[in-house]
Formats: structure tokens, C-alpha cells, sequence
């Protein structure tokens, strides 16, 4: 009987339900897995695990309590989060709005900057950018998944910001 409770199987299990940090929605819209974005780099995860969100607000705000840690200048459609259980969160708003040059983008923090869950961190202009880009669609990508062992998708379908969008095991 002890053998079965502590088996190698039964402690993979416990280590792949850790929960590393729960990730709160930075945006309103519409929740898309992230393999439906119509762009390689995301769609393959090559950039890492995570989701979209096609938004019907231009206000991006933190989905996690950390630090800044990039703002992508001067083009200002993407910014990465540290969380402090370690995870790297990047938000890109839009496909190719690095094209743009910051038209349309109004960045409200700095690298560096400690930001709390909620805080808003960029304000855009939706209508310039559908009329801009390919698509307004928003990758949210824990950029260090080599260092955690699944996402798990708390929501489909329509989001508000602040309301519980992922879960990330360890």
C-alpha cells in the first residue's frame, strides 16, 4: 500500500499540479486558443504556451502582480511582465503592429517599474489599429514554458479584464 501512495507516478502527479500563478485576463474580448492566431511565431508556440484575445477595448492592464521588464520601444504594441513567482508574460497587441511606430499606442509604464495586478499598462486605439494590421488580435505568452509543465485555460468565449483567464503549473 505505501509503495502505491508514493510511487514516482504519484509524486509526477503532485509536481505537474503545482500551481505556478494564476493569470488574470489584461484585456476584454474574446478568448482564442493561442494555436488559432494567424501568425507562426504564436500559433506554433514557438514564443511559448498561452492564449489570445481578440479585443473590444484598447486597454491593456497586468495580468499578474511583478515587474516590467520590457517595453518594446518605439513601436509600444508589446510589453513583458515578470511575475513574482517567475513567470515571463509577454502581451503583444495585434499582428505586424510593430509596423505602426507607436501610432495609436500610449504606453503608461517603464521597464522597471514594480505594477500590480489590474494596473493599467497601455492604451490603444482599436479602430486604428483594425484599420492598420492584419488582425487585432492579442497573444498572451508565458515566454519561459521551458520552465513550467502545461497551461490550463480558465475561460472561452467572452472576458473582462481582471477576471481569471489561466493557470500555470510548475
Amino acid at each position: 500500500m505505501f509503495k502505491k501512495l508514493f510511487s514516482k507516478n504519484k509524486n509526477e502527479e503532485v509536481k505537474s499540479n503545482y500551481i505556478k500563478g494564476i493569470l488574470q485576463s489584461p484585456l476584454t474580448g474574446k478568448v482564442l486558443s493561442i494555436t488559432d492566431v494567424p501568425d507562426d511565431a504564436f500559433s506554433s508556440k514557438m514564443l511559448g504556451d498561452g492564449i489570445a484575445i481578440e479585443p473590444q477595448e484598447g486597454v491593456v492592464s497586468s495580468p499578474v502582480d511583478g515587474e516590467v521588464i520590457q517595453v518594446f520601444l518605439p513601436a509600444k504594441h508589446a510589453i513583458c511582465i515578470k511575475s513574482e513567482d517567475g513567470l515571463e508574460i509577454l502581451i503583444h497587441i495585434g499582428l505586424d503592429t510593430v509596423k505602426m511606430n507607436g501610432d495609436g499606442f500610449e504606453v503608461l509604464v517603464n521597464a522597471g517599474d514594480k505594477v500590480y495586478c489590474g494596473q493599467k499598462l497601455i492604451r490603444f486605439n482599436l479602430e486604428k489599429i483594425k484599420k492598420s494590421v492584419k488582425s487585432v488580435i492579442t497573444p498572451i505568452v508565458i515566454t519561459n514554458s521551458y520552465d513550467i509543465d502545461r497551461v490550463e485555460i480558465l475561460r472561452t468565449g467572452d472576458i473582462c479584464i481582471g477576471e481569471d483567464l489561466m493557470k500555470v503549473y510548475k
